[in-house]
């Protein structure tokens, strides 16, 4: 004869989280339980299961409130978003992280003059430091790269307008357009974009425009090899193609959004990208 199947009930949860509280130990929930007749494995089940379960609801209630964030408009299947009189391609969308890739946001003559635009101004690029709230070398990112202010030439202006209009998203709410250039063997090790909330320099960075929100990150040329931007938590690669882009967006400072993401090194030729970054409010 087959033994009573025995289900782990919500008031059975409640029980368990209630002695945990008491300040009961583990071995001693699972004695009570088996000796109120439930199998030994299945209370043992039932208490790590539990106990997690309520270990994430601790740790969410101490989460920053959800702030929103960027969004394009592919929540009923479509393949092609109309942006600004440019027709993007919708490529792939994940929900959680939230990752969409899009084919075609810039044409080869946009890559082109983006390149030859900011190669003058090329120097070693840097990371902002969370500790200062100013910027520094950091050695995890081996690229070159330079800032554009927002509009400051008619084709930055009209490819600022273009994302607008693809993530829903003011213009002024956009950093500067980054351009880096990561030559063979470079790479950006992963990292989170939003701003640490426990650094000492962040209240000072979100003067500026609050809390980075969301992430386009460009692909100005098709590297030889490698050079893919990677989301270790979605186990996801995405490869860097000519005028096609990688958006993220993060609804709170947290990893629990998942949004760790680097760059693979450059194994053969280089790769040429363009970030823009979008923030809660105006970026001054």
């Amino acid at each position: 004869m087959q033994p009573a199947v025995q289900t782990i009930t919500p008031e059975l949860r409640r029980w368990i989280v209630a002695q945990a509280e008491a300040g009961c130990q583990p071995e001693e929930v699972v004695q009570a339980m088996v000796a109120s007749g439930w199998h030994e494995d299945v209370a043992v089940e039932a208490l790590e299961q539990t106990l997690r379960g309520r270990l994430e609801e601790v740790r969410q209630l101490q989460l920053a409130p959800a702030a929103a964030v960027p969004e394009p408009s592919v929540g009923e299947g479509a393949t092609v978003i109309e942006a600004d009189g440019h027709p993007v391609d919708v490529v792939m969308a994940l929900k959680h992280p939230r990752v969409v890739v899009f084919g075609n946001l810039l044409t080869a003559a946009e890559c082109d003059e983006l390149m030859a635009l900011s190669r003058p101004r090329l120097e070693r690029s840097e990371t902002v430091d969370t500790a200062t709230g100013g910027s520094e070398v950091n050695a995890a990112r081996t690229s070159d790269g330079m800032f554009f202010e927002r509009g400051e030439h008619p084709l930055i202006a009209r490819i600022e307008r273009r994302i607008a209009a693809l993530l829903n998203w003011p213009v002024e709410y956009g950093e500067g357009l980054q351009i880096l250039r990561y030559r063979p063997g470079a790479r950006y090790e992963p990292h989170y974009d939003y701003f640490d909330p426990e650094k000492s320099g962040t209240p000072r960075i979100l003067e500026r425009g609050g809390q980075r929100v969301g992430t386009l990150v460009m692909y100005l040329n098709t590297p030889a090899r490698g050079g893919s931007t990677t989301f270790p938590d979605a186990g996801l690669e995405v490869a860097p193609v000519r005028g096609s882009a990688v958006f993220f967006s993060y609804e709170r400072p947290h990893p629990s959004t998942r949004t760790l993401h680097g760059g693979a090194p450059v194994l053969a030729g280089e790769k040429w990208v363009a970030t823009k970054w979008l923030r809660e409010g105006v970026f001054r």
